[in-house]
């Protein structure tokens, strides 16, 4: 018997599992070595086009799943490697400092950019997991529920670690090559350049 879903939450399941399985795809790649000179942009922008589906989920009210205990969708799947590949594609850089509740605390804490993209990634797998499976009241929930409790934190965190990497990558520039380009410009010599009409062979001295 399929499971009945008012059409409004079903059309949003379906968009929350694409944006899931676009950041699923994305991470994993990258994680594998696939295109490290530009990791920090497509992470970027893997982080904030989900995060835009989360705040969906979070503005809305509370999805009320069927049963009252979760149903079992199997092991979820092990991210290891994934955590490991990011950990290597990141290095030197994983690690940053945040603010650990700007409300209540203001405690600043370590951070890693990893295990908050692998924690993301299996976060928003758990919910397809039960997409796939039918459960689409249940995937909701979970997201949901996630969402606010776990992974739109994570990614909220990764989201500004990232953001800033990205800006120092574009916009510090090297001094020492300033200088040098500097140097060169300074000593370079001076281009002459003839107008069209003048021939200097036929110029009169002026007294």
């Amino acid at each position: 018997m399929s499971e009945l879903v008012d059409p409004d939450l079903a059309a949003l399941a379906e968009e929350i599992a694409h944006e899931a399985t676009t950041f699923l795809v994305t991470v994993r790649e990258l994680a594998a070595g696939g295109a490290p000179d530009t990791a920090l942009p497509l992470l970027l922008l893997a982080c904030t086009q989900v995060q835009t589906a989360g705040a969906r989920l979070g503005a809305m009210v509370d999805v009320v799943p069927h049963e009252q205990f979760e149903t079992d969708s199997g092991p979820d799947a092990n991210l290891d490697g994934v955590r490991q590949g990011l950990h290597a594609l990141l290095a030197g850089v994983d690690e940053y400092v945040e603010v650990e509740d700007p409300v209540l605390s203001g405690e600043v804490i370590p951070g890693c950019l990893s295990d908050d993209l692998t924690q993301a990634a299996a976060d928003l797998g758990h919910g397809l997991a039960h997409h796939r499976a039918g459960r689409t009241q249940e995937a909701l929930w979970w997201w949901q529920f996630s969402y606010l409790s776990v992974w739109g934190e994570r990614l909220a965190s990764a989201t500004r670690a990232l953001h800033s990497l990205l800006a120092h990558v574009r916009l510090d520039a090297d001094e020492e090559l300033v200088m040098e380009a500097k140097m060169a410009a300074l000593h370079a010599e001076p281009e002459v350049v003839s107008g069209p009409d003048r021939d200097p062979e036929s110029e009169s001295t002026r007294v």
